[in-house]
């Protein structure tokens, strides 16, 4: 039995969501990185590792919203109060340790540029927050 098999249906339409925004924002980060490096060729670079970098960088962030959903239908299915907050705040622990490993990993590494990889952590809430704005009731 696969883990795909166990999530609902709402998890995985929200994390296909986080997974679009997260795509448009680093394509918006490769054309800003571009745009630096046709001005700043020496102070901006534009290689695979920015590349690299924003596509790790992605992944780890659309996990991370994954593994909360996953999180909070665990949550929902606890029967006591108590296992429930318990399984939300080891969840967010675990959340913020893997999200701290890739920062110094993209730091660290020479193969990724520090910034590309760090920058994607910030487009799934912040693309929630202007998708909730523009969003109508219907």
């Amino acid at each position: 039995m696969s883990i795909i098999e166990n999530v609902q249906p709402a998890v995985k339409k929200e994390t296909g969501k986080v997974a679009a925004i997260t795509g448009i924002g680093l394509i918006l980060m490769w054309i800003v990185f571009g745009v630096l490096h046709a001005f700043m060729p020496q102070k901006i670079p534009f290689d695979y590792t920015v590349f690299l970098g924003g596509a790790v960088g992605g992944c780890v962030a659309v996990l991370n919203f994954f593994f909360m959903g996953l999180a909070v239908q665990k949550a929902a299915a606890a029967t006591d109060e108590d296992t429930a907050r318990m399984r939300i705040k080891a969840s967010y622990s675990q959340r913020m340790l893997i999200q701290m490993l890739w920062v110094i990993l993209a730091i660290v590494a020479p193969c990724f540029h520090f910034v590309a990889g760090i920058v994607p952590l910030l487009f799934p809430g912040t693309g929630i927050k202007i998708a909730g704005i523009f969003h109508t009731n219907k």
